[in-house]
This record gives structure tokens, sequence and C-alpha cells, in this order.
């Protein structure tokens, strides 16, 4: 699944596992591996692909960036996936979220609601060799209903509530990871229940905001 690699973008990604990742708690052997083997480099601009292993989060246009590597991989890490997980991604961005969730998880479905960055990591995706992720253009909000229910759900944007459409597609048991605020905003665990879900919320975080019917429905 990976494309001309060379010593110094393999040695670069090592080197943001040990750093980064590993320093900062990340603890998942899987979740390292899949930020070890997939490029990041091929994920940002051909005018940044110097600075693809810095731990922060970068432009890819249209007003959106690729996340830190960090909080990719702890929010990977906080959907506690299996090798059979069936993932839905809301906010497909650069690609990079979902080469991620596709290394682990059985089935990745995907949505973008910027056309432009859809088909960009459609192709790239593909070229990737990544069969198992499926992406979609249009607005996540609704989640992908013809699918659910879902074992995991990651949103890589921040709506300023918990869009209710999205928990209702958790399986029983399954997470959703999710920034949730407007200028402060807050990483949110929701485990889907028998009887209900639980809801926690973790560390500080800023991302670009969930644009279509989640500003609308703004509270």
């Amino acid at each position: 699944m990976i494309l001309n690699q060379t010593s110094n973008t393999a040695r670069d990604r090592l080197l943001m596992i040990d750093q980064q990742l590993r320093a900062r708690g990340i603890a998942d052997s899987r979740v390292l591996e899949a930020l070890k083997v997939v490029p990041r480099h091929h994920f940002v601009p051909s005018n940044l692909k110097s600075r693809a292993y810095n731990d922060r989060p970068l432009p890819i246009g249209y007003d959106q960036t690729i996340s830190q590597p960090y909080v990719v991989a702890y929010m990977t890490e906080a959907l506690a996936l299996r090798d059979d997980s069936k993932v839905l991604e809301i906010g497909t961005g650069s690609g990079y979220q979902a080469a991620i969730l596709g290394e682990i998880a059985r089935e990745v479905f995907t949505i973008e609601i910027v056309p432009e960055l859809a088909t960009q990591a459609r192709v790239l995706l593909t070229e990737l060799g990544y069969a198992n992720i499926k992406v979609r253009t249009g607005d996540g909000y609704r989640g992908w209903p013809d699918e659910a229910p879902f074992d995991a759900i990651v949103v890589t944007a921040a709506p300023d509530h918990i869009p209710p459409t999205l928990v209702d597609q958790l399986a029983v048991g399954a997470r959703l990871v999710i920034p949730v605020g407007r200028l402060q905003q807050e990483m949110t665990i929701v485990t889907k229940v028998a009887d209900g879900v639980v809801t926690e919320t973790t560390l500080p975080v800023r991302f670009v905001p969930m644009t279509g019917e989640a500003q609308q429905r703004q509270r």
C-alpha cells in the first residue's frame, strides 16, 4: 500500500512514532504500526512535504487541514478498533485518517463535504491500494444510514453538539470519537450501551468547524 518510500521518509516516520506518539502515551501496537507504514507525505500539498511528519496540523486547501499525527493516533486508539470493525469517518479531508483506519479495520466508510477533497482522497486511496475504504461526497451530519450500524465512528471536524443520528448509527458497545465545541473544543467519546450512552470528555483540541447541516443546527 506504499508508494515510493525513501529512507528519509521512513526515518521520519520512525522518529514520529518514538518522539510524538509513544512519548505522549499512545500504546496500541496496531495504531503505532499503522502510522509507521502510511506515507503521510503523500497526503499533504507538495510544498509542505518536508513538514509532513512534524507534530502539527497542515493546510490542505479549501479551509481544511490534515490533523497532527498525535491527534490522529489518539482518536484512532480511542475508537478501540478490532480487526473486523466496520468504521464510519465524517470528514475525509486528505484521506490520511481513513488510511490509518483502513490499516486496522475491515471496512471504512468516509464522507467528505468538499467535492474536490473527496475526489482527491478517493484517487489517492485507490492508488495506495486501500480497497477496503469507500469515499462518499456529501454532508456527513446524518452519517451513512445504509451501512449502519457501525463498530466505530470518528468525526474530524467540530460541531457544537453531538449529532444524534451518528449516535443512532452506533452498534451496542461501539464508540463515537468527536471534537465538540465552537472556540473551546473538547474531545468527546460516546460509548453506546444497552440502555443508552456513556459520554466522557478527555482533552482540549482545536479542529475546523463542521459545516453543512451541523452549522444550521448550532445550539
